[in-house]
């Protein structure tokens, strides 16, 4: 499975992206709700950082990247942000999906 693909990086995957990504992913969704009625706002913050990840390996920042460009994968953020907009359409409650969406998006990260 992609997320274990490179065990060097143990220190960001199962600690950094799933707490950091949830709330960007929650707050852009809140915005695109509140704003547009549209349920996808997790699945393009989810875009823009891996957009923004695959920027940041091809200029060669090794400031904030510990791995190759080949080992970033979409897979890792898409499908947790596909989960989160999914119960916020089908429940339409902040409170259902802060929590059923939120275990989802922890236990889709679970390998």
């Amino acid at each position: 499975w992609d997320f274990w693909i490179d065990w060097k990086d143990r220190r960001m995957w199962p600690t950094v992206v799933p707490i950091l990504g949830v709330t960007f992913c929650a707050a852009s969704q809140a915005f695109f709700w509140v704003n547009f009625r549209l349920p996808f706002g997790a699945v393009f913050a989810a875009l823009g950082l891996l957009i923004g990840e695959w920027i940041n390996r091809y200029v060669n920042f090794w400031g904030w990247t510990y791995f190759p460009i080949s080992l970033v994968f979409p897979s890792a953020l898409i499908v947790p942000a596909i989960w989160l907009d999914v119960i916020l359409l089908l429940s339409g409650s902040y409170v259902i999906t802060a929590v059923v969406g939120s275990l989802g998006w922890g236990l889709l990260f679970y390998p």
